[in-house]
């Protein structure tokens, strides 16, 4: 390597330590500490609790919430929070009412025994569901309003690493405070998961304090919101509803015509491309922690193996990602991480043949963390660039959905998939599920073209 190339890439290292994606860090922590706790974290404690397993399979599905996110984001794109919005501006006035309702609706979880009252626990977990998807709308639109494309993988980075570092703490960390407080898991009891979703609740000030003290992004095309001129509304509406119809068209239609009359026809790729890039690894990632139960890894192992060292590894295969998309350009990257991630599927299947082995573990959870961290930051970086900064908040919330939607449904089957053909088959079928993503990276990096704003993709 040269000194002008070695150069290079410490240039390219140093977008690290710019601002906004040191910012997205702390943005991160907050947005991913909530997810397991009304989902992988509460069914450990449901079933702890005596829940039945069907229930707990229902109550599973209150994470489809953030799939229909897209519904809500117009407002967030349109409405100010009276007082909030006029202190601390739009996006941020939104984020600190959300991070609050999160805090809140934790204390609540907390407080509730399921054995006690499981229908209000459900309901709690809903409204948080509600608030950090909310939250999660906010801090996209931030992140896309704060920068151009090739920052965008860096801030993808910082941010995918403050969310996994959450997904820690709300995973291994809230078994270990609750085992800290009661080591006897012989007979389930309440005060132990309380003590561990009260701090939880706790450490959503790091959000908050965050909110409170970064600056209101300034996109790079005047004001998020630009007047979008829709069509004359006539005599033919009442006057009582003419601010109303003029706001629907222009917060709720316009960024969906934005999007489909910049790709036309194109935008059926792009969406089917979004709705099925992650779909290898989410199916998988839904059964994968009744696979290591089934295996017989104990709780420490799989904390230790997947809830750590396995985070480590995808917040490094994020970092790499990052660079790799600052370097090459997103599409490159898209299709390397695309592959990776279908192919190191196929090591799970070789993992159900091996037994519980703790060393393989380790190496099957590296290899398969580290492409999916790639992967996430390219794709993240993707999704930011086919947004229009005027619906910043929308659009990104629309194509998040999509993302989810699919793999999440289909994921709900894969328990029964499983019974019906065995884990080895099973993880070689959801290898298989990422073959037609290739070619579908392939067509939108030959029929498509990404939005530029500050340089090239």
């Amino acid at each position: 390597m040269n000194a002008e190339s070695g150069a290079g890439w410490r240039e390219a290292f140093q977008v690290y330590l710019q601002p906004r994606p040191l910012v997205l860090l702390f943005l991160g922590f907050s947005s991913g500490l909530p997810l397991l706790l009304v989902f992988g974290t509460l069914s450990f404690w449901l079933r702890e609790a005596g829940i039945e397993r069907s229930t707990i399979g229902f109550v599973s599905w209150v994470a489809l919430v953030y799939g229909f996110k897209w519904v809500w984001a117009p407002l967030i794109d349109s409405l100010r929070i009276p007082l909030l919005s006029q202190v601390l501006g739009r996006r941020r006035g939104w984020l600190l009412m959300a991070q609050l309702a999160l805090a809140g609706g934790l204390v609540g979880m907390g407080l509730i025994d399921p054995q006690q009252d499981l229908t209000l626990l459900v309901w709690l977990a809903l409204f948080v569901a509600f608030a950090s998807a909310t939250q999660d709308i906010v801090i996209d639109a931030f992140r896309i309003d704060s920068g151009g494309s090739r920052l965008q993988a860096a801030m993808a980075a910082t941010y995918m690493i403050g969310y996994r570092l959450a997904m820690i703490v709300a995973g291994a960390g809230v078994l270990w405070l609750a085992a800290w407080v009661d080591p006897d898991e012989t007979s389930y009891q309440h005060a132990p998961w309380q003590f561990a979703y009260l701090v939880m609740a706790g450490l959503m000030s790091i959000g908050i304090v965050t909110t409170l003290l970064i600056k209101e992004p300034q996109p790079a095309i005047g004001q998020a919101m630009a007047t979008v001129h829709g069509p004359r509304f006539s005599g033919g509406l009442p006057l009582w509803l003419l601010p109303a119809a003029r706001w629907i068209w222009s917060a709720v239609l316009n960024p969906f015509l934005d999007f489909f009359g910049r790709y036309g026809w194109l935008a059926l790729l792009v969406l089917a491309l979004i709705a099925s890039y992650r779909i290898s690894d989410i199916v998988l990632g839904v059964i994968a922690n009744v696979f290591y139960v089934d295996m017989g890894f104990s709780k420490t192992e799989v904390a230790n193996v997947t809830k750590v060292f396995g985070v480590a590894m995808t917040l490094l295969g994020a970092v790499i990602g990052g660079v790799l998309v600052n370097r090459l350009g997103v599409m490159r990257i898209l299709f390397a991480g695309a592959l990776l991630a279908a192919a190191t599927n196929l090591l799970f299947a070789m993992l159900a043949q091996q037994g519980a082995s703790v060393p393989f573990l380790i190496a099957v959870v590296m290899l398969d963390n580290l492409s999916g961290g790639l992967a996430a930051a390219a794709f993240v970086a993707y999704l930011s660039a086919l947004t229009n900064v005027q619906y910043s908040a929308t659009q990104y919330a629309l194509f998040s959905s999509v993302m989810l939607l699919l793999p999440k449904l289909l994921g709900g089957f894969s328990g029964a998939i499983v019974d019906g053909i065995g884990y080895e088959r099973f993880f070689m079928l959801t290898a298989l599920m990422g073959l037609p993503v290739l070619l579908l990276v392939w067509l939108a990096g030959r029929y498509t073209r990404l939005s530029k704003r500050d340089d090239d993709v």
